[in-house]
Order: C-alpha cells, then structure tokens, then sequence
C-alpha cells in the first residue's frame, strides 16, 4: 500500500505532502490544484514507470525537485529526484515495490495496469499502458481487447467470464439494475466480430452502443478480469504461488459519466470486487480516487473508519497550493456536503437563488429598513425561488416583523 508522498520543487505547490490511508482515500479540490497531479506521482511511486508525461520539475538556480514516497509507515523513505543533465527522474535503489495488482483509470478513457508478476523494470514491458481509449476494447499487443476476450470468455463458460460476470454486478448501480451480459452479437456485415452485449428490459445492447458511463464501468472490468487472469497464468509459468495480495485502484473522477444514482454505489462497490475476485479479507483493496461528487462523499459516510480512511483537500491559500486531511464528520445529505468546506459553496441552490438569498439576508440584518427595499428583495427571492423552498419561512416571518406586506 501507499502511506506517504511528499514533493519539493514540483507541482503546484513548492512543497507538498500527503499521507494516505490503508483502504479509501477521497482527494477533493478545484480545477487546477493538482488532483491528477496525486494520482501520477501515485503511480510513478508505486511503479516507477509514468503513466503519461513525466512530471515537470520546477527550474532556478535553487531548484532540487524531489519526490518522497514511503510504502509502510514504518519502511524507510523512498527518494526520485530530478537530474537535469539527463531529463529525467531517477529510480531509487530496489527499484519499485510489489503494490500487488494495480488498476489507474483516467479521466479521458485510457487506462494503465500494473501485474508484479509481470511487470518489473528488467522486463520487456514495464506496465501496461493503454493511453488510446479503443485500445482497451480492440486490443493491444499484449491484450485482445474487451470485445475478443468477452466473447471468448463468454464461449468457454470457465472462470474467466464467471469472474467478469461477478465484477459487473458487483460494480452495478444497484441490486436491481445489474450490469448483465447478454448474447454476443453481430452489428455490421463490414465487422467480422461478435461483438458483447449487455441485457436490459428493452432487449441486448451491444456494449459499443452503451453509455459512457456503462463504457468506463465496463472497461474497468474487463481489466480487472484480464489482469488476474494473465497473472494467474504467469506465475503458474514460472512455478511460484501468486504473489498478489492487494489491488489498488487509483481513479481520475470516480463518479465521471455516472447518474447519481450510481454515483453513491460506486465507492463502496469498488470495494466489492474483492468478493467478485474470489477473495475475501484476504486481498485487501486501497482506493485512492479524485472526486467533485457530493453524492461520492455522502456514500461514504455509513462505511468511513479513521483508521482506514481518508479525505484530502486542495486549496489555493494566497498563491501556493496546500494539501489538508479533512477533519471527518458526516454531513447528512448532499446538500449540505455541497456547503461544506469540502466545495465552499454558499448555497446548494443557482447562482442567481444564492446571491438573492445574501441580499435578503442583508436587509434582514439592517435596521430602518424601507419598505421598498422589503418588497424589492422580496420579488427578487420570487423570481428565483420555488415555492417549496427552505428559505420562505426564515424570510416571511423576520420580513413580516419589518413590516413586509407582499
């Protein structure tokens, strides 16, 4: 697992330092604060290898970009610095830790893999990088690509496709609208392949037809499936038991594409494909996940142990960035994560109800009010307030006392 990552002279941030818990760890800020930032040092630490482009270092005279990264609370801290001569960060001695199985989906569709049985920097490949979205459904040199390997998968009827089946349920929306595979079909008389459909109430839809949403989750378990497999298979080919132990899943917007519905399913179904696997608490899972989604950090609260879990926060305070650990404690709804210190937002409303809703509460608290600043603020507030809304009894009944007569 990942405990810690601290940066010096790169990022947004001239220094910047994170320690990460064992099992979920939510990063929440603003556009523009470094959230992807996180997620590539993750991977770079856990694998020395970059998933896109390297990090850039900051430059000057008294620069000495460096990046720390500890493994274990009690392991020794890891060092990659920057050597400028060469252009590159350097790898610390030992090479990469064994982070077991490890899956980063991105927020433009491509995704990275890493197998420790199959990936280590002596290897021919490295990780396995998927940086064009259609590679993961038409298959790269070392995959066949989801629609191949689902379809004969799903021919064989072995543990494969039993495996892909429970990790589509495990990942769905809900109990009752299960991701389930359906008959593979044709679709085109120019494309010589069947192509894998998903059941629905309204018939099989071919799974390139589905929506984003559906495509990301799908994609996900399909390499999922396909990395534990093919590690299966290594390690059986080179004699040894296999070695993984944990899966870490770092994820670029978790809830991107996804109706909120399932955007409060998502989390704790992650960590669900433990059981999907095969496993139990054997295999532990350590998430660590960018998030703009109320609804993601309200899903969290029946499950959140402080022991385990973290939520992290970006902010932009005067021109630097600073990273803090969010002090937990549930909100109730996701309104109220919405004006939390987690989006800063005033109201969970428009911006037009927000700001109609301060310049009433600004004539509330002036003495010696008109009353045509009264009936002012109050059309206002019905030009953008429905009828239902909270606000009305807190405003007729002060506005009434000041002499309000709408």
């Amino acid at each position: 697992m990942l405990h810690h990552l601290a940066f010096r002279d790169v990022g947004p941030a001239p220094e910047l330092s994170i320690s990460f818990g064992p099992r979920i760890n939510l990063i929440t800020g603003d556009n523009g604060l470094g959230k992807t930032f996180l997620l590539e040092a993750a991977w770079w630490a856990l694998t020395q290898t970059w998933a896109g482009y390297p990090l850039m270092p900051r430059r000057g005279p008294d620069a000495r970009p460096c990046l720390d990264y500890r493994f274990d609370p009690a392991a020794k801290v890891k060092t990659s610095s920057y050597d400028f001569d060469r252009l590159e960060w350097t790898i610390p001695l030992g090479g990469p830790a064994d982070p077991g199985l490890m899956l980063y989906a991105r927020i433009d569709g491509s995704f990275s893999v890493w197998d420790p049985a199959r990936n280590q920097r002596s290897a021919p490949t490295s990780a396995f990088h998927f940086p064009n979205p259609q590679d993961v459904w038409d298959g790269r040199p070392f995959c066949n690509g989801l629609i191949r390997d689902w379809v004969s998968w799903q021919d064989k009827g072995g543990h494969a496709f039993a495996q892909l089946t429970a990790i589509l349920a495990a990942l769905s929306p809900s109990a009752t609208d299960r991701l389930t595979p359906g008959a593979p079909t044709r679709i085109s008389d120019a494309d010589p392949r069947d192509i894998p459909t998903l059941a629905t109430a309204y018939g099989d839809v071919p799974i390139v037809h589905a929506a984003a949403g559906i495509k990301r989750i799908a994609a996900l378990a399909y390499l999922l499936t396909w990395a534990w497999q093919e590690h299966q298979r290594a390690v059986e080919l080179r004699n040894k038991p296999a070695t993984t132990k944990q899966v870490i899943f770092l994820i670029d917007e978790i809830e991107a594409h996804l109706h909120p519905r399932w955007q409060r399913t998502i989390l704790p179904a992650l960590l669900g494909v433990v059981q999907a696997l095969g496993f139990t608490d054997a295999l532990q899972v350590q998430i660590v996940a960018t998030t703009h989604s109320p609804l993601v950090l309200a899903s969290l609260e029946p499950r959140f142990d402080p022991a385990q879990d973290a939520v992290f926060m970006l902010d932009l305070v005067g021109d630097r960035v600073e990273c803090t650990k969010y002090d937990w404690r549930p909100r109730g709804d996701a309104s109220a994560w919405l004006t939390s210190e987690i989006f800063d937002l005033g109201e969970a409303r428009s911006v037009e109800a927000e700001q109609a809703i301060v310049d009433a509460q600004q004539v509330l608290d002036q003495p010696g009010v008109s009353p045509e600043r009264l009936r002012e603020a109050h059309r206002r507030l019905r030009e953008v307030l429905k009828d239902t809304d909270q606000f009305w009894p807190r405003w007729l009944f002060r506005a009434k006392q000041m002499g309000l007569e709408p």
